[in-house]
């Protein structure tokens, strides 16, 4: 197993816990890829797609949530 595929893993169970959270607000997150650098790519569904907020839900919540679980995640981007 590479450290990408662990890190794949580790981001996967990671969006299972906080995905709860988006959903009882209407919306949804799917992950896209991992990247070796530690980028995250994302794409926000349902009515986080169109909310003003989603950035700051990206950033604020998404990416600082899976910082604290994956500590080699850098940064969490949507595509």
């Amino acid at each position: 197993m590479t450290e990408t595929t662990t890190m794949l893993e580790k981001v996967k169970s990671a969006l299972e816990e906080i995905r709860p959270k988006l959903q009882a607000d209407g919306g949804d997150i799917e992950l896209v890829d991992v990247q070796d650098d530690g980028t995250v790519n994302v794409r926000l569904k349902g009515a986080c797609s169109g909310c003003p907020f989603a950035v700051q839900t990206l950033k604020q919540g998404v990416e600082v949530f899976l910082k604290e679980r994956v500590p080699s995640v850098k940064t969490v981007k949507s595509v």
